[in-house]
């Protein structure tokens, strides 16, 4: 059951991603609405597909690639509903629901399944460390989706052709504050995930290792959270330096992500 209901999740996000780039080159008021339906209900079933794999497997899927990418695709996915309706900016969805169906394929691909081996660090506190790191993770993930509408909006009006573009995206300022508040909700998270887990760490004789890919990742995360930030510090064109900031910084986490997995010895477990 739970892998048809991750393999339903993964349709509705494909679909509402479909929709939301034909509203781009259409223009169409309604498709938009589809489309956040459309993740609203796949959350739904997202929602239902975790809460089955804890009925079968007796954890919470935090543990091993594909439960791990699955749960940060349910969160990437709330946070695109969140902003789709609360702060009405469903146009954004056309960067973050790609993203969440991409995040989920993978997690079907590799299998979403306890990863069988036990983990020294557990109990309430290594659930709240990985949750606030995969928090952390989905705000950098909003950022760097607001930061290219940003960045593709401004090319836009600096050529003057107001195009498609131009009239589907949100304004350069409304683009600005929704990165700003998804770095400032991850970046703390973030941190304290960090401080958990070295505090766990230091409780044992033998403390963890400060090449361990896990340990690396997390804090060049951390490291492109403070350069995005201060980004925005200063005078000039701070909207679009902190935009840039945020998006290349995703993609060196992204990249770095990918190069651990593959050839670092470890990588086998990372993640």
């Amino acid at each position: 059951m739970t892998g048809v209901l991750h393999a339903a999740a993964l349709v509705l996000y494909s679909v509402a991603a479909v929709l939301l780039a034909l509203s781009l080159t259409r223009r169409h008021h309604v498709l938009p609405l589809l489309g956040t339906a459309l993740v609203a209900a796949g959350v739904g079933v997202h929602a239902a597909g975790l809460t089955f794999y804890l009925a079968r497997w007796g954890e919470l899927p935090l543990v091993g690639l594909g439960p791990s990418l699955s749960a940060l695709a349910f969160l990437i996915a709330v946070g695109s509903l969140i902003v789709a309706t609360m702060a009405r900016l469903g146009p954004l969805g056309l960067v973050l629901v790609p993203v969440t169906a991409l995040l989920l394929g993978i997690a079907q691909w590799v299998g979403v399944r306890p990863m069988g081996e036990p983990t020294t660090f557990r109990g309430a506190w290594f659930v709240l460390h990985v949750v606030l790191a995969l928090v952390g993770y989905a705000g950098l993930t909003i950022a760097f989706a607001a930061g290219l509408m940003y960045l593709m909006q401004f090319r836009e009006l600096k050529s003057k052709r107001f195009g498609a573009i131009f009239h589907f995206f949100p304004p350069l300022d409304t683009l600005d504050r929704v990165g700003r508040r998804a770095l400032l909700a991850g970046f703390p998270a973030l941190t304290l995930a960090l401080l958990l887990g070295w505090a766990w760490t230091v409780s044992f004789p033998e403390p963890a290792d400060p090449g361990n890919p896990h340990i690396f990742w997390g804090i060049l995360t951390w490291v492109v959270f403070v350069l995005a930030l201060l980004a925005r510090a200063g005078g000039g064109r701070k909207g679009h330096r902190a935009a840039l900031a945020s998006v290349l910084g995703f993609l060196l986490v992204v990249l770095t992500f990918l190069l651990l997995r593959t050839y670092v010895p470890q990588g086998g477990a990372f993640l």
